[in-house]
């Protein structure tokens, strides 16, 4: 298959195609006389082993360790297992961050319809921003 052939059966774009041929998570099988880069039914596969790895929250970071595990003989499952406890903790720790934001946002909202719009005058810059920052603090 050429990059565009296997961009299309894979559902990624044919950049996205060229940067992971670039970084050695998949390899073209041979170089033909015109330049065209073919890959086999394996490089098929991976993309979707790295779809589906991205799908569950792997980074690509997080993949590649993955395929060396695998490359190397090894089973990847213990290093799967702790590389998905590490993104549910991280995600969880997300979440509340964004649960924290989403608070501030709503409070800073509701105070803001109580203020008056007013034009920056060389002191402040936007007086909804900073009349909430200074009630916050």
């Amino acid at each position: 298959m050429t990059i565009v052939e296997l961009a299309r059966r894979s559902g990624f774009s044919a950049e996205t195609v060229r940067y992971y041929a670039r970084i050695g998570v998949i390899q073209p099988i041979r170089q033909k006389k015109n330049g065209y880069r073919i890959f086999s039914d394996e490089a098929l596969c991976r993309l979707g082993f790295i779809k589906q790895a991205k799908l569950l929250g792997f980074t690509l970071k997080d993949i590649r360790l993955i395929l060396n595990e695998a490359q190397s003989g090894n089973s990847p499952c213990p290093l799967v297992r702790n590389l998905i406890k590490q993104r549910i903790d991280d995600t969880r720790r997300r979440l509340t961050e964004m649960a924290e934001l989403l608070v501030r946002m709503e409070k800073a909202y509701e105070h803001w319809g109580q203020i008056e719009d007013a034009i920056p005058d060389g002191n402040t810059v936007c007086v909804l921003i900073e009349s909430f920052h200074m009630e916050s603090s």
